[in-house]
This record gives C-alpha cells, sequence and structure tokens, in this order.
C-alpha cells in the first residue's frame, strides 16, 4: 500500500522539483548562471511560513499571466529580491499550462477589450495596429491582449495576497508547521562534575 501524502511530503516533493529546475544540467554548467542562483538557495527561500508563502503565490501568478518564457525561473529570481518562498512562486506558474493557456489568453484579450471600449484606456498606436489571427478563434487585437494580460497579472497577484493570508488564519495550527530556527548558534555546554576535590 503506497504511503499517504500527507501535506509534508508532498511540499518536499515540489521543493525536489524546483531544485531539479534549478540545477538543470544545461543551466548549472555556466558559471554566471551558478553566481545568479546561489542565493536562492538560502534556507529562509525554502521554509514555508505565511508571509513568505503569501508573497510567493502572489509574485507566482503575475508571472504566470506574462506570455514569456521561463516563467518558474523569473518568479524564482524576483521572490529572492524580496524574500519570498521559491517553491511556492514556481508551482503558481503551472496555472498557465497547456490546458489552460487557451482560455486564459482568450479572458485576457476580452478583458484588454472591455476596457478600452467602455474604460477608454489609451494604448500605443503600434500595438492596435497588429492583429492575430487563430484558427477557430478569430483576430485578437495587440493593444488588447498587452492590457489583458498586464491587468489579470497584477489583479491576481493582489487578491492572492490576502486570500492566501486569511487561508493561513483560519488553518489549524497543527497544520502551520512548528517554527524553525534558521540560525542555531552553538552553547557552551556546562561544566561536568569530575569528582574532583582539590
Amino acid at each position: 500500500m503506497p504511503p499517504k501524502l500527507t501535506p509534508k511530503i508532498r511540499y518536499l516533493r515540489l521543493v525536489r522539483s524546483a531544485f531539479r529546475t534549478l540545477r538543470h544540467r544545461r543551466l548549472r554548467n555556466h558559471s554566471w548562471w551558478r553566481t545568479l542562483t546561489k542565493p536562492l538557495f538560502h534556507r529562509s527561500l525554502w521554509m514555508p511560513c505565511r508571509a513568505s508563502v503569501s508573497t510567493g503565490i502572489s509574485i507566482g501568478l503575475f508571472f504566470a499571466m506574462m506570455p514569456v518564457p521561463f516563467q518558474m525561473i523569473g518568479s524564482a529570481l524576483v521572490s529572492m529580491r524580496f524574500r519570498a518562498n521559491v517553491p511556492f512562486a514556481m508551482a503558481a506558474c503551472w496555472v498557465t499550462n497547456p490546458f489552460t493557456q487557451v482560455p486564459i489568453i482568450l479572458m485576457q484579450f476580452r478583458i484588454g477589450h472591455w476596457m478600452r471600449d467602455t474604460l477608454s484606456v489609451p494604448m500605443p498606436g503600434f500595438l492596435t495596429r497588429v492583429d492575430y489571427t487563430i484558427p477557430g478563434v478569430g483576430v485578437l487585437n495587440a493593444a488588447s491582449f498587452t492590457l489583458g494580460f498586464i491587468t489579470s497579472a497584477i489583479l491576481l497577484s493582489m487578491i492572492a495576497y490576502p486570500l492566501v493570508q486569511l487561508v493561513f488564519s483560519i488553518l489549524p495550527s497543527s497544520m502551520k508547521g512548528p517554527k524553525v530556527r534558521l540560525i542555531r548558534r552553538n552553547k557552551p555546554k556546562p561544566p561536568t562534575d569530575t569528582g574532583f576535590v582539590p
């Protein structure tokens, strides 16, 4: 019978997957990549707590809405700057995946199109003149899509932070995990009684 997947085991698997991504054999051979990612392996960036997880998920969802490559690596590097939880930031990027990518793109286009028509949000002229034809979907304007993914990224990251904070506040104390000391100082050992009497 396979072992039960507790939240701790799932988190450890998430950490292992993140480590493998950041230390891929095609990347770790480059000295500039090792220098850039060395601070990412600080222990405080991988220990889950309310503040770091909330910030990490917000950063990950922001990058998830961006139509750029290497979203997980970008979210990990930004998480390092803001002292956020790296595994949760990288995992949040998987909101956009091969199954959800097309619906999210259509949603972003509609948000941008609505903001341009209803709120009259101005956009650069070179974007308004660019149209993309997607078979089975129609014509998508670059200005509407750009406005849509920027707006959705900002809104989703702003909503995620207080929502994760609320989830942590209602979780039972047993689910939050014990507090871990990140810095351990060696305490002097008390003198032992040898039984010697001068």
